[in-house]
């Protein structure tokens, strides 16, 4: 290797190309050699350098320069302070993203989880779809529609039952709780269809039914033959046909105990003589049961519709039920309107029997995601705190929330002071920071464009999912089935009283205009008869028009899955009166709100001048009625018969802090808007 001096020595520095020593391969395998040399270089170097500065100052950094002269330009002052305050830069920055990520997960409110973010949608499985022309429904029909339920954003479906049955009572008479029934399919057709909603993000919730099986099923065969240990599966007493042990009714009417031959006792029935209820003071029952929850689960089921709870325990004493009219001849007493239910329903003990089985759901629900729901279902009509007690109590947790049917009431005094009251029961007796949910409608209540009327079906809607909490739709509801009128009685509680026959809410879902509504391509006709205005309400039509029931629907639900206002914000009351019921959504720190206008009654126009936490001009962003309006004065808002207005308004003011006592929420949370995060506040 060799030196060049350059007489100018502003510009002194090492030759490139092979000449230079870094670039050189090493051909001696002696390491002192090659020590040599570098030390031969740093020697000339400094010999041709200005002598009152470094030797390697004057020599500019060229790739594959050697270590110990990369070494040298690192520890200067020029390189070594900027590279520190990078690497202590990278330490605070790291730190500060921990603290912050802390900070945020400490301060954000619980994640909400997949049945708060989501109507819940039931299908009766018998009238949904039918998928092999025999004019029933079955689980093939409902894979096929799947669709249906991304069209209406809804991500959580409840199928009635489908278990294996003899049908007495359309599936709620259970022969064996590990089959599913011909009628509906096989139990591969019931994997096919969980695994395709699971494919589309669909949360599928099954009808678990505790407090009874068919008297088909084997437990009641073996128990009525005195077979061990079946033998106190059920609730058997000694009697005489002709004697039945106390005066308690069943939900269908008559006595609740039905003689049998065989055994020559009385067995217990809170439902039909061939329903025979379980005996739940016998830990084997609880532990069969609690089994069938388990098969369900392995399968990969989201969750349980507890049905019929509070018919479970039964007081051991047997002692005669006092009566509501206590002149009323006993011998005449045959609804069970006509006592009061203090031995049969809501039994010490029940609650604890619920307790165990969340405990067994929340051990599915260790998976991320798959957490595993419960709701339980009960009538408990005006005692309100019992249904309230289903919620579970501080320290242990039951159903996610019972099932409300308060709404059921709305036709019985349709206005909206009665929207008001009935909502505000609910809200008002609440635990705090419980999840509140809202039905309309089922399999056992008449549809409400029946109950209320047509004209009431929209702002119904919009009321049920503009509240806050989950609400619960019946198929059908969003394209506004009502009753129909059946030809031929299949429900054994309308052969026992045609007046509350439940077939004419049962009826086949209308899909389209053509045969049988799309709903089946039998040619001998429907399990129930098709709804005469199949041609003019059903979904295909409904979702080519823009104001159509579904499409209102539709984007109803759409608004509340993305508006965190409608999921999270306060419910605030702001009028009711015999026509319009109203009030807003807001939530801390979101300057966008919501006013909804429920008209329940007659044409008429709301002032509400009076919310002064209101701006005057008010947006229309959804109405259930066709309105060129675009917007309104808060003092000056016409609604007419039936309309529902969904209103929105922006502000910086807050109604809930100035009327605690009108406004409810069950987890507050604020927004914070430059970060777009939530935070507890």
């Amino acid at each position: 290797m060799s030196l060049t001096k350059i007489t100018n020595i502003d510009t002194v520095e090492l030759q490139e190309g092979a000449q230079n020593a870094a670039f050189q391969e090493d051909d001696d395998d002696d390491t002192s050699d090659a020590s040599s040399t570098r030390e031969q270089q740093a020697t000339s170097v400094s010999i041709t350098a200005r002598p009152e500065e470094n030797a390697y100052t004057q020599i500019k950094p060229y790739a594959g320069m050697p270590k110990e002269v990369l070494m040298l330009y690192s520890s200067k002052a020029c390189y070594r302070i900027p590279r520190e305050i990078i690497f202590w830069l990278i330490i605070a920055c790291t730190l500060a993203l921990i603290a912050m990520t802390i900070t945020i997960v400490a301060l954000s409110p619980r994640c909400m989880s997949w049945w708060q973010l989501t109507p819940v949608y039931q299908v009766y499985p018998r009238s949904f779809k039918d998928s092999n022309a025999d004019g029933v429904g079955d689980l093939k029909g409902i894979r096929e529609k799947l669709s249906h339920f991304e069209y209406l954003n809804i991500k959580a479906i409840w199928i009635s039952p489908f278990y294996k049955s003899p049908m007495k009572d359309f599936g709620y008479d259970v022969e064996d709780f590990r089959e599913v029934d011909p009628i509906f399919g096989t139990m591969e057709d019931f994997d096919d269809l969980l695994a395709s909603m699971h494919d589309r993000g669909l949360k599928l919730i099954m009808d678990y039914i505790p407090n009874h099986t068919s008297d088909k099923h084997v437990w009641f065969q073996l128990s009525r033959n005195g077979t061990e240990p079946y033998k106190d599966y059920y609730i058997w007493v000694n009697c005489t046909a002709d004697k039945p042990p106390n005066n308690w009714i069943s939900v269908f009417g008559n006595s609740t105990w039905e003689y049998d031959e065989i055994r020559k006792q009385c067995y217990f029935h809170q439902f039909l003589k061939e329903q025979p209820d379980l005996n739940f003071r016998n830990p084997r029952v609880i532990e069969e049961m609690t089994d069938i929850i388990h098969f369900w689960l392995k399968k990969g089921v989201d969750g349980f519709r507890m049905d019929a709870v509070k018919h479970m325990l039964e007081a051991t004493h047997l002692r005669n039920e006092p009566q509501v009219d206590p002149d009323q001849d006993p011998s005449t007493v045959d609804t069970e309107f006509e006592l009061y239910h203090d031995y049969t329903y809501t039994q010490n003990g029940l609650h604890e029997i619920l307790t165990e089985w969340r405990i067994e759901l929340d051990a599915y629900s260790r998976e991320p995601g798959r957490y595993r729901f419960m709701v339980t279902e009960c009538y408990d009509y005006e005692e309100i705190e019992k249904t309230m007690r289903y919620y579970g109590t501080s320290y242990a947790t039951e159903g996610d929330f019972p099932f409300n049917f308060y709404l059921l009431y709305l036709p019985d005094d349709l206005s909206g002071n009665q929207a008001k009251g009935l909502v505000d029961l609910w809200m008002s007796n609440m635990p705090k920071g419980k999840w509140p949910n809202w039905v309309v409608g089922n399999h056992d209540k008449p549809r409400i464009g029946s109950s209320a009327g047509k004209e009431y079906v929209r702002a119904t809607n919009m009321l049920l999912l503009t509240l806050p909490g989950t609400p619960t739709t019946y198929y059908g509801e969003e394209i506004g089935m009502v009753n129909v009128n059946v030809s031929v009685t299949q429900d054994p509680f309308g052969q026992h009283d045609p007046s509350n026959s439940r077939d004419p809410q049962r009826t086949p879902m209308q899909w389209n205009d053509k045969l049988n509504a799309g709903f089946s391509d039998s040619e001998n006709g429907t399990w129930l008869d098709i709804a005469p205005d199949y041609s003019t309400v059903n979904v295909e039509l409904q979702q080519t028009e823009q104001d159509s029931t579904i499409s209102q629907y539709r984007a109803l639900s759409l608004l509340k899955g993305s508006e965190i206002v409608l999921s999270r914000g306060w419910l605030c009351y702001v009028w009711s009166d015999v026509n319009v019921f109203a009030y807003l959504r807001e939530l801390d720190g979101l300057k966008k709100g919501f006013l909804v206008v429920l008209n329940f009654g007659k044409d008429t126009t709301t002032d509400l001048s009076s919310v002064s936490e209101l701006p005057d001009s008010l947006t229309v962003h959804l109405s259930t009625v066709p309105i060129s309006q675009k917007t309104f004065s808060k003092s000056s808002i016409p609604t007419s018969q039936g309309q529902g207005l969904l209103l929105e308004y922006s502000t910086n003011q807050r109604f809930h802090p100035n009327h605690a006592s009108e406004c409810y929420v069950s987890e507050k949370a604020c927004y914070l808007s430059a970060l777009d995060i939530l935070y507890k506040c």
